[in-house]
């Protein structure tokens, strides 16, 4: 038996040895073969003759939809330098960012090179750890796509062109080839586009930063960048030093004495004058989004786009676009003196027009000149909305199909209480708004309250509804969310928004609740391939139903509320005004059957400067545009409202009315008159209104007044508001909650008076 059991021993023993000379059999056959085809691979791949298309890039042409030229953006911005004329420290720069090991190593790293190629056969795009010389080989030789055949030929060239290349060589060609965002490639026009001086006049810290910004020029361009962004920025501003310092290219002294440089601000081309310049790089962002979605990598799509080679007809509509700037000129910037107003100087207007039912983007205003202001105004997302985010609340609220505190729905005749200041109910976050000029409503309905505005009804409603749920169906609408606090200061519209995005939103309540995410173009062609975009009109994200009582209930701020100032006997309207705290912004987004569009006026500092108080204004900050053309407090019923309407009545054909699948709403039966619930009929606004006083400046608000502005649309005709369907409204629910002192609702009014 032991001699047996010994046999089994010897013979699994040797079993196990037969297995794993097998192993290392098929492991050394295949690294032969993996040589074998590396050295046939090596033999056969050549170094191209010339570089790649991209180093003789064509113009990009840009059309209106009639398919007339209307900009062309010149050849690649690049300007080749001898390396001589870089400065020793910022070579150094650049090494020490990208590849320590560079005078050192074959041109290649095997480590990072297989990495990319697992990372490539995965789906992971794009990946680090291409060294200097593999860098320059893509760039000039190659293309940026991400395959496992142009990766193999990267390496196998990269190696033939290190053994035929000096290392100057090579970082010459690098140098010069290399993407830098704004357009810029190669470092001299990096210089240029980020400090406004030759490559040659560069400092080790100038350096420093454009060597950071290869990394992710799109995402470090300062000027661009997110404040988290900006972290980022330097902190791999000082990793690349902190890199000289280890390569004793940088002493410890001088890397202590390094401040960081803030970039120039970036600058239009002169051929990109007017409004050409922002339609030009509004299209060139959605292309660069449309290749990402594709599967191109960011920095690449952006490199792509600007080396040219494009043929791109817009959605605009020339004679619309016309329109647009007209009006804007007619009714603010023909206004403004900045140099008898300082304040003037600060106004900044952006908009734009959008068809609902094809999501068309058909005219934009960017600003008055893109060379003097190259910040599109008409894209920014920096501003705050503010009331013109009250129709997503109700949007929300009727979508949820919510109730009050006191378990009542809510719809357009539940009634509120309208009192300025009154602390929210239900929510863990106290929060008590004032409502313009500190009125106080009494019971209001929510017709009247998104007639004239009332913050402390929509604070309310907010938090009745869920404050996660009115940020989803923001986000449902075109907003964006995604790094918004569910507060419930955010039912003051404190979130950034563009008019792109709140003219997306409305436009989706226009084409009844169907989504719609406006396209500025309508095709996009590359030598011999096209570009696919997505159809502008998506998924129905709120029931037709929801939306158009949302319309219907918008037409009411229009004809009896702060929207006033575009009222119109023939035409149904809808839409909502917004004025942002210190009056930093100003809004009107509205909307016929056919046309929809959003105006904002931004206050954003023209010059450094220092207040009577003391404060220092950096250019560029977000001020007041209080006492803009001579006037007191900027309203979004006063310049918003006109240029809308200015722009509207001239642009639209034939009047519309809107096909609504509704029961409730100003556009369906007129407001209703809410009783007191306390038995004494209270005043729901001022018995007077007084004049404001233009020398005055008014205390902050999130709101306009609800006098009439005095702006008479264009149109013929009897200057009555619409006739309305006399049918009686509904009866209205009452949800005013219990205040906090625990009385109820009669008692809260009873001692009031108002």
């Amino acid at each position: 038996m032991a001699r047996a059991e010994s046999g089994q021993a010897r013979s699994g023993g040797i079993g196990r040895f037969l297995s794993w000379r097998k192993v290392f059999g098929t492991f050394f056959g295949l690294c032969l073969l993996g040589m074998g085809a590396f050295t046939v691979l090596y033999l056969v791949v050549d170094v191209p003759a010339e570089g790649n298309p991209a180093a003789k890039a064509q113009s990009n042409v840009y059309k209106y939809s009639n398919g007339k030229t209307f900009a062309r953006e010149g050849a690649v911005n690049r300007e080749l330098v001898e390396l001589s004329e870089v400065p020793k420290d910022v070579q150094h720069a650049f090494v020490a960012a990208e590849n320590k090991s560079f005078y050192r190593d074959q041109g290649v790293d095997l480590k990072g090179t297989t990495r990319g190629l697992l990372n490539t056969l995965r789906g992971e795009g794009k990946q680090g750890g291409s060294t200097i010389t593999q860098q320059y080989v893509k760039n000039y030789y190659l293309s940026q796509e991400q395959t496992v055949s142009r990766k193999l030929k990267e390496m196998v060239i990269s190696l033939k062109v290190d053994r035929n290349k000096s290392k100057d060589e090579i970082l010459a060609g690098y140098l010069n080839t290399s993407y830098f965002g704004r357009g810029a490639y190669g470092i001299q026009a990096a210089a240029q586009a980020y400090y406004g001086v030759d490559a040659r006049e560069l400092n080790v810290t100038q350096g420093a930063y454009l060597a950071a910004l290869l990394q992710a020029p799109s995402a470090y361009d300062w000027a661009a960048a997110s404040e988290a962004g900006k972290t980022h920025v330097k902190e791999r501003w000082a990793y690349v030093l902190d890199n000289m310092v280890d390569e004793h290219w940088l002493d410890t002294g001088a890397r202590a004495r390094q401040k960081f440089d803030v970039p120039d601000e970036p600058k239009g081309a002169p051929g990109l004058a007017g409004q050409r310049g922002y339609l030009v790089k509004a299209a060139n962002a959605q292309l660069q989004e449309q290749l990402v979605s594709d599967g191109v990598p960011k920095d690449a799509a952006a490199a792509l786009v600007d080396a040219g080679g494009w043929n791109i007809t817009l959605n605009i509509d020339e004679k619309k676009q016309r329109q647009l700037e007209k009006a804007v000129k007619a009714e603010l910037t023909s206004r403004l003196s900045p140099k008898s107003r300082a304040v003037d100087a600060d106004v900044q207007a952006g908009a734009v027009s959008v068809d609902p039912k094809n999501g068309r983007v058909l005219a934009m205003y960017g600003g008055e000149d893109y060379v003097k202001h190259y910040t599109n105004n008409a894209t920014r997302e920096d501003y705050q909305p503010a009331s013109t985010f009250k129709p997503v609340i109700f949007t929300a609220a009727l979508a949820e199909g919510s109730d009050t505190q006191d378990g009542q729905p809510i719809t357009a005749d539940t009634v509120y209480d309208g009192t300025s200041k009154r602390p929210v109910v239900g929510s863990d976050i106290p929060f008590a708004p004032e409502n313009e000029d500190d009125q106080s409503y009494g019971p209001v309905s929510v017709q009247r309250a998104m007639n004239k505005s009332v913050n402390s009804v929509f604070a309310q409603m907010g938090v009745d509804v869920g404050m996660e749920k009115v940020l989803s169906t923001a986000d449902k609408l075109g907003m964006d969310t995604e790094d918004e606090e569910a507060v419930p200061s955010q039912t003051l519209g404190t979130m950034g928004a563009s008019p792109l995005q709140m003219a997306g939103a409305y436009a989706t309540l226009d084409n009844h609740g169907k989504k719609v995410t406006p396209s500025l173009i309508k095709k996009a062609d590359h030598l011999d391939h096209s570009v696919d975009f997505p159809d502008p009109v998506g998924e129905q994200v709120v029931e037709r139903g929801v939306a158009d009582s949302v319309t219907s209930v918008l037409q009411g701020v229009v004809d009896d509320g702060t929207g006033a100032a575009v009222r119109n006997p023939v035409q149904d309207v809808a839409g909502k005004t917004g004025t942002s705290d210190d009056n930093k912004s100003a809004w009107f987004t509205g909307y016929t059957p056919d046309l929809v569009t959003s105006v904002g006026l931004f206050g954003e500092a023209a010059k450094d400067r220092t207040t009577d108080s003391g404060e220092k204004v950096r250019r560029g900050a977000q001020v007041t545009l209080s006492g803009a053309a001579g006037g007191g407090r900027v309203n979004g019923g006063g310049f918003p409202a006109q240029i809308w309407a200015g722009y509207t009545f001239d642009a639209m054909g034939a009047p519309s009315a809107f096909d609504l699948d509704t029961e409730m709403g100003a556009g369906i039966a007129p407001p209703s008159e809410e009783p007191d619930p306390s038995g004494s009929q209270g005043p729901s606004e001022p018995a007077t209104e007084q004049p404001e006083d233009p020398t005055t400046e008014a205390p902050p608000t999130s709101e306009e007044p609800s006098g009439e502005p005095t702006y008479t649309p264009p149109t013929e005709g009897p200057t009555a508001p619409p006739t309305v369907d006399p049918t009686p409204p509904s009866e209205p629910t009452w949800g005013i909650p219990e205040g906090p002192d625990g009385r109820g609702r009669g008692d809260r009014y009873e001692d009031d008076g108002d």
